[in-house]
């Protein structure tokens, strides 16, 4: 018997049925609950369609994050619903939008129409992770520092601080409501925030692995976003990690118009390849839950929780 074979089975999400109802008919108070102690909800058997999956989002949260990412398409008017990544591609486990620093409090998905072969959905529940690495692993991650650090464009220099061409002084201290702090690297200019390792969860406060480390190793092959404590994350480090979150995975098979809740700080997400994805239809939501002011690695009264936050450059990852 080897070390995983001891690992609890990985969380399914919390089932809530529906019964032929509507969306507009879930209990969004019992929805906010689980998500809170449970971290993962699946609604199914609720009629859905894109205007009662958006008025669900809006129900639960202030407001919505748009992802920038390329290869989706806008479903809703409001530019809160868009599809997943159109393509066929398996992605690797990640949070929703961790690359940045307003990382959505919910991650929703909606199936409008499912794949016809292949094209799960893996979640994994971070706070297992963390639990279930080998003692040094964790150990070392605990007193570890996230940096994502990034060149930073004309765009992002001009919508954060006011000027695509900002001095010296500016780029030192730039404005109380800018999430990141700027170096002049000759020619251009860097953009970086930090992140703990294993970052404390919303509701349980619990360290836990919910990063965008595995995305940016296994799909990007990048070394250097993030960097740990400024240097690339040791491979040896990221086996054992990847050996743990397989463990604790769980693949959710899509039927139509299942609704699909994550608690975007402690569960991550990603998919299986697709055969065909001519047809499927995935909705996604990306929202800041209400009663949620700022969490304690953010700037105070951030944007992002106050109206519907669209980012000024489009990067190339996910």
């Amino acid at each position: 018997m080897t070390a995983l074979d001891t690992l609890a089975k990985p969380s399914t999400p919390v089932l809530v049925e529906g019964d032929g109802r509507s969306l507009n008919d879930v209990d969004v108070d019992r929805v906010r609950a689980e998500i809170e102690k449970h971290g993962a909800v699946l609604l199914r058997g609720f009629e859905t369609d894109v205007d009662s999956f958006a008025a669900l989002g809006s129900n639960l949260c202030t407001s919505a994050s748009y992802n920038e990412s390329p290869n989706r398409e806008l479903l809703h008017k409001d530019g809160a619903v868009q599809t997943v990544n159109l393509g066929s591609d398996p992605f690797p486990l990640h949070p929703e939008l961790s690359r940045e620093p307003w990382r959505p409090d919910l991650a929703m998905f909606g199936c409008i129409e499912p794949p016809e072969v292949g094209g799960q959905t893996n979640i994994c529940d971070g706070i297992a992770i963390a639990r279930n690495l080998p003692p040094d692993v964790r150990a070392q991650l605990e007193k570890g520092t996230l940096f994502y650090i990034r060149a930073a464009s004309p765009d992002v220099l001009e919508f954060w601080l006011g000027t695509r061409e900002p001095s010296d002084e500016l780029l030192a201290n730039p404005p109380a409501s800018c999430p990141y702090w700027f170096r002049r690297r000759e020619d251009r200019v860097l953009r970086g925030f930090t992140r703990p390792a294993l970052e404390p969860t919303l509701f349980q406060n619990e360290g836990a692995f919910v990063n965008f480390i595995l995305f940016a190793r296994d799909y990007l092959r990048s070394t250097r976003f993030p960097l740990m404590d400024g240097k690339p994350i040791p491979d040896e480090m990221l086996d054992q990690i990847r050996s743990v979150a397989r463990s604790q995975t769980y693949s959710h098979r899509w039927q139509q118009n299942d609704v699909v809740l994550l608690d975007n700080s402690r569960f991550m997400h990603g998919r299986k390849a697709i055969a065909n994805p001519d047809g499927r239809r995935i909705a996604t939501y990306f929202g800041y839950l209400k009663g949620v002011t700022r969490l304690g690695v953010e700037i105070a009264d951030p944007i992002w929780r106050r109206e519907t936050f669209i980012p000024p450059d489009r990067p190339d990852d996910s």
